[in-house]
C-alpha cells in the first residue's frame, strides 16, 4: 500500500485527536516549513471528510486579526477556519469541556449574510449591503495540538484552531451600532479577563469580514445568505476551567454568558 501524502498524513492526526480527544504532535514537521498552501489544504481535506459525514457548512471564523499575534506567528494576514453546524452551542446550554481540546474563549462580533457574497472581488460596500444583522459572540476556540505547541501551517491545518462559538440573540443592523469604536469586556466569575474595541480587529471588524470575503471566493467557497462569521477576537483569549462562568459584553449588542460544566475533563 502506497504511503499516505503527508497532507493526508497530517489531516488524519487531527482528526484522530479530535474524535479519540487526544491531542496529537504538531503537523508541522509533516509539512514543508511555513508552507501556508500545505496547512490549508490539510484544512481542506477534513472540511470535505465532515461534509462528507454529513455535517453542514454554516459559516466560517477569521482569527489572526490582532497585529501583535500575526507578528508572533510571523505572518502578514489574517486566516480562517470553517464552521459547521455541530460547533453551534445555543444561548443558555451549559458547555461540556469534553467537547473542545484544550479550550480558550475569546469575544468577537459575528455577522449574519442576508445575500450571497460570489462576486469576484468583494467590496466593503458589497459587505456592508449583504450584512442583514451583527451580534455579539463568544468563540471557544481549542487545539488539537498538544499543549497548544503551534505555529502557523499548525494553526492553519488545525481548521484555525476553531471549537465551538454561541451566539447573542441582540440584534442589531449595522447602521444602529459603532463596530470600530465599540468596547469589548471579558469577565469570568465577575472578575475582568479580556478587554479591547473594535479597532483591535483589523482596524474594523467589516475590513476583516471584507478579506475573508474575497479569500473565500479564491478557495470557491463563496459566503452565503445566512452564513454565520465571527470576525475575530476583540482581545486576548483566556484559558478555560471547569466550572468557569463568563460574559462578555460588547457595547452596542449586549452580554453573552458561557457557562462550562463544572467537573468535566479536558
Amino acid at each position: 500500500m502506497p504511503k499516505p501524502s503527508p497532507i493526508a498524513e497530517a489531516a488524519e492526526l487531527l482528526r484522530q485527536a479530535h474524535e479519540t480527544h487526544a491531542p496529537c504532535l504538531p503537523v508541522r514537521n509533516l509539512l514543508p516549513p511555513d508552507d501556508v498552501a500545505a496547512a490549508y489544504a490539510v484544512q481542506e481535506a477534513n472540511t470535505e471528510r465532515r461534509l462528507r459525514s454529513g455535517r453542514r457548512l454554516i459559516g466560517r471564523k477569521i482569527g489572526l486579526t490582532s497585529k501583535a499575534v500575526q507578528a508572533q506567528f510571523g505572518v502578514d494576514r489574517p486566516d480562517y477556519g470553517m464552521l459547521f453546524d455541530d460547533m453551534d452551542v445555543p444561548l443558555g446550554e451549559e458547555i461540556d469541556l469534553r467537547r473542545v481540546l484544550q479550550p480558550r474563549v475569546e469575544a468577537e462580533i459575528a455577522f449574519v449574510f442576508g445575500r450571497d457574497l460570489d462576486q469576484a472581488l468583494p467590496t466593503t460596500a458589497d459587505i456592508l449591503r449583504a450584512t442583514d444583522y451583527v451580534v455579539a459572540a463568544v468563540e471557544i476556540v481549542g487545539s488539537r495540538i498538544a499543549n497548544w505547541d503551534i505555529r502557523i501551517v499548525d494553526t492553519l491545518a488545525d481548521n484555525a484552531s476553531s471549537g465551538l462559538f454561541m451566539v447573542g440573540h441582540q440584534i442589531r443592523r449595522l447602521a444602529d451600532i459603532d463596530v470600530v469604536d465599540c468596547t469589548m469586556s471579558l469577565d469570568r466569575g465577575g472578575r475582568l479577563v479580556s478587554s479591547g474595541t473594535g479597532r483591535a480587529c483589523l482596524g474594523s471588524p467589516v475590513s476583516a469580514v471584507v478579506w475573508l470575503a474575497r479569500a473565500m471566493v479564491g478557495l470557491g467557497r463563496p459566503l452565503r445568505a445566512g452564513d454565520v462569521v465571527l470576525s475575530g477576537a476583540l482581545g486576548p483569549m483566556v484559558p478555560v476551567a471547569a466550572g468557569d462562568v463568563f460574559e462578555a459584553r460588547i457595547g452596542g449588542l449586549g452580554a453573552l454568558r458561557v457557562a462550562f460544566a463544572a467537573g468535566a475533563q479536558t
